[in-house]
């Protein structure tokens, strides 16, 4: 192997271990989120607020769930809302999530505007 193949192959590989080291050091935190809706009825413009983002459906049918994963950056409650079969807009305050927690959250959406929150999350910093 001549000096100047051997002078790229060690460059090459400076390059490959650069490019790898952010990457081996990385961990994304996530939430696995689901809504189940036992209202009794259809709901419409599910809208689920986290800190820095939210997601939401336009229908979510009786009986039926939706599912998202969210990633948190920052720190603050967790809130639902949505309109009810009757046009009245519900919304519940949710527990606190902070950012750097991961695990799973169960919402289940009850009748009278109620909800349970079920969270299986790591603790926060």
């Amino acid at each position: 192997m001549t000096a100047k193949a051997k002078m790229q192959m060690r460059y090459l590989a400076v390059v490959l271990a650069a490019a790898l080291v952010p990457a081996a050091g990385c961990h994304s935190y996530h939430i696995d989120t689901i809504v189940e809706n036992r209202t009794g009825a259809a709901i419409q413009l599910l809208e689920v607020d986290y800190p820095s983002a939210s997601f939401g459906a336009n229908t979510l049918p009786a009986g039926e769930s939706y599912r998202s994963q969210i990633q948190l950056r920052g720190n603050g409650p967790l809130k639902v809302q949505f309109t009810a079969i009757d046009g009245r807009l519900i919304q519940i305050e949710g527990p606190a999530l902070a950012e750097r927690q991961e695990g799973s959250l169960h919402i289940v959406l009850l009748p009278e505007g109620k909800a349970e929150f079920h969270p299986e999350l790591t603790p926060g910093p």
